[in-house]
């Protein structure tokens, strides 16, 4: 009775953590689709409300869902610390800090990464311009995320199941 409610247990583990990495390629792609409509939130804000960096970011943080709300909320509270933190500064430590809990990977973050080099350092056309670019390079990867999805979710979901049994049957 023992063995069998452990080989249940192991084949439930190994089932979960197949869908939690299933679910992770299916978030990716709906995560960056996020990621740029904040983008172009960010474009409007700069370009008709004149609104400034830290107010903009705050303003998205409120209109966007977890994970990427705590990216712009965290950049938002270390531009207004009045640390003397520039914009870049607090966008990388923003990154930083809450990068781990979206399901985005490398290509992403180096994209906003190279965006905070201009956010806040050049004049509003060339935000604007450099929002676009980055927001085009999102959208380049959102297809390779949603490509990833189509080819691996089903396949982490079966192979976490039969990763269980296999380990049952070494094991028993």
């Amino acid at each position: 009775m023992l063995k069998l409610i452990g080989a249940v247990l192991i084949l439930l583990s190994g089932t979960l953590a197949g869908f939690h990495q299933a679910s992770r390629f299916a978030a990716r792609p709906r995560q960056i689709r996020e990621l740029i409509l904040a983008m172009q939130r960010l474009e409007t804000e700069i370009s008709y409300g004149f609104t400034p960096l830290p107010e903009a970011f705050r303003k998205m943080s409120d209109q966007l869902g977890e994970p990427l709300k705590h990216i712009f909320k965290s950049a938002a509270g270390h531009m207004a610390s009045g640390g003397g933190i520039t914009a870049q500064e607090s966008i990388q430590r923003s990154l930083h800090e809450n990068w781990k809990r979206t399901a985005m990977k490398t290509p992403e973050r180096d994209i906003l990464h190279q965006l905070s080099f201009t956010l806040g350092t050049s004049d509003r056309q060339d935000q604007i311009k450099h929002i676009a670019l980055a927001a085009q390079q999102l959208k380049h990867e959102e297809v390779v995320a949603r490509d990833e999805q189509a080819k691996y979710e089903k396949i982490s979901r079966s192979l976490g199941l039969l990763i269980g049994a296999l380990i049952v049957i070494l094991i028993f």
